[in-house]
């Protein structure tokens, strides 16, 4: 079956980068709406797979962002529909978030690039089970979420438990970022560097989370092996 893409973007700036590269490998169809800019969002029949990409802006900022109550709606209707759905950092919280559990600050900020490691539910995973035990990711976030309810616990990093989960197979949320290219981060520390001047002991400097001699070929890999697993598990359920 040809698998039908969609993506929400939240900023002009965070794009879903290698995501788009990986669905043009596969000849998978994409299509976006840019809500911040007032766009329609699309037809439940339009899409199998959803990706709710990140933000700057939190899931209960609704005055100074009001079409997140429109999204919210949206995702309770597209996880009612059966769809499946990937949200990444902003996107997670909001999926944690339009299922129930609680989303928060974090205890401290993570912000640069640190290792993710699979819990043991994670390695048993069908989706994530292929990955490696722990592997490196790039973080931008203050805030966490809970657990939802039924959903397993997949990841977790040194500063923050709740890295990833996943509910009914389906509803995926990576607190972390594996689909961000080296000129897709560039834009990121453009538009939210005034966050790298804060001390923190997961904050990096801009010098460092920009490192030239960085290899994202590794990362890149890894986002297509989980990719692949979610397309297959759609392909199987529909």
């Amino acid at each position: 079956m040809t698998l039908k893409i969609h993506y929400l973007q939240h900023v002009p700036f965070e794009t879903p980068g290698e995501i788009l590269n990986w669905a043009k490998e596969r000849n998978y169809p994409v299509e976006g709406t840019l809500v911040f800019d007032g766009e329609t969002l699309p037809d439940l029949n339009e899409f199998d797979l959803l990706f709710v990409m990140g933000g700057p802006m939190g899931v209960h900022d609704e005055e100074s962002h009001p079409w997140l109550r429109e999204e919210k709606s949206f995702l309770k209707q597209a996880i009612a529909s059966d769809k499946t759905i990937v949200g990444i950092c902003l996107g997670a919280q909001l999926l944690a978030h339009v299922l129930g559990a609680s989303v928060r600050k974090n205890i401290v900020k993570e912000i640069g690039w640190f290792p993710v490691s699979l819990t043991p539910i994670g390695w048993d995973s069908a989706i994530f089970g292929k990955l490696p035990a722990t592997f490196e990711a790039l973080h931008w976030h203050g805030d966490t979420f809970e657990i939802p309810e039924n959903g397993f616990h997949i990841a977790s990093s040194e500063a923050c438990a709740n890295q990833a989960f996943i509910v009914d197979n389906r509803l995926i949320g990576l607190q972390f970022h594996l689909e961000i290219d080296r000129e897709g981060l560039k834009r990121l520390v453009h538009h939210c560097g005034n966050e790298l001047l804060e001390d923190g002991e997961y904050v990096q400097r801009p010098e460092i989370i920009l490192d030239e001699g960085r290899d994202y070929a590794p990362m890149r890999t890894i986002l297509f092996q989980l990719l692949d697993q979610i397309a297959s598990s759609v392909r199987t359920r529909n």
